[in-house]
């Protein structure tokens, strides 16, 4: 038992009244799982509050928290603040001692982060100041502005920098927690563990919360649906906003108005983010060439995908391979 105390890894899991269930229990399976699956203690799951207790989620029912202030942050822990509803959100980052033991934590730990609305916790401490970090979309534009400091993510699902991993919101927490048990212990574990908790997909952190299906998905209730699902799967096609507007009978003038209002953006801008979903993938799942893989985007070479990616994903589609590749 002490040689097993000494090599668990433990999860600590902060949460408060109203948060969502997901953000915890989401990473809380992922860890305990991997335990499970290699029969050997790789991680210890705490789930602590300001108090501990039972803590109320926002599905109504509640956990039972260990008392944060009785935990002594060492190397070997990872430790998330998960999110919430706002007035939720509001009430953790009033907790003086909350903010102090996270204050005490973030230079001892070995990763420190946030799932969702979490994110606003740890900047109202100033801990992420300086850093890349990511959120529900939901907020992003509120945390960017009440922290200036914190240069927020819109598009990842999670983002790692050093030391600090913070994610988009909900189910992302099991993706961010896979690609840290991965970190930890390879890959083979972690394809299985995706496997037992019958994942669809893992994703890795580049994913876009507005990914190309989600697209599609969100605007499948709308009329310029179709247009849309033919430019996703068409994207290797001169793709104009005449040939979509067609697609949606629609006139040009018509068809920008709905875009704007139905999905908050043009349909120039639905081409590229889906062409820059597309390219993503390739560029991390295949070895075709930059050349190829702009020809599968619908795009005229190398040098327009690499003005994309940069416009788009801030780096080039070599460095964008060499950071994502499988």
């Amino acid at each position: 038992m002490r040689s097993q105390a000494i090599t668990a890894r433990r999860a600590i899991l902060v949460v408060f009244d109203g948060m969502q269930s997901l953000d915890a229990t989401g990473p809380a399976e992922v860890f305990a799982t991997a335990a499970r699956l290699s029969a050997k203690p790789l991680y210890e799951v705490i789930l602590a509050s300001d108090g501990g207790g039972l803590r109320k989620t926002s599905a109504g029912y509640a956990i039972e928290t260990r008392p944060i202030a009785s935990l002594r942050p060492t190397r070997r822990d990872t430790v998330l603040v998960c999110g919430g509803e706002e007035h939720s959100v509001r009430s953790a980052i009033g907790s003086a001692a909350l903010r102090a033991w996270l204050a005490r934590a973030e230079p001892s730990v070995e990763r420190f982060g946030s799932v969702c609305s979490g994110a606003f916790v740890l900047a109202a401490a100033g801990l992420l100041d300086h850093k890349r970090a990511a959120t529900h979309w939901a907020g992003c534009a509120l945390l960017a502005k009440l922290r200036p400091q914190v240069t927020v993510d819109h598009e990842a699902i999670f983002v790692e920098d050093g030391r600090t991993w913070t994610s988009a919101g909900v189910t992302s927490g099991i993706d961010m927690a896979l690609a840290m048990v991965e970190r930890d212990h390879g890959r083979a574990l972690v394809d299985e563990i995706a496997a037992r908790l019958v994942l669809y997909a893992r994703r890795p952190g580049f994913q876009s919360q507005w990914s190309e299906a989600l697209v599609a998905q969100r605007s499948a209730s709308t009329v310029v649906e179709p247009a849309v699902e033919w430019a996703r799967t068409h994207l290797n096609s001169k793709l104009s906003v005449e040939s979509l507007a067609k697609r949606a009978a629609m006139s040009v003038r018509t068809f920008h108005r709905r875009c704007a209002s139905e999905l908050g953006t043009t349909p120039a801008r639905i081409v590229a983010q889906l062409r820059v979903e597309r390219a993503k993938t390739l560029l991390s799942t295949t070895d075709l060439s930059i050349k190829q893989i702009a020809s599968h985007c619908g795009l005229r070479d190398g040098a327009q995908l690499a003005r994309l990616c940069r416009r788009a994903l801030g780096v080039s589609p070599a460095e964008f391979r060499q950071r994502f590749a499988r």
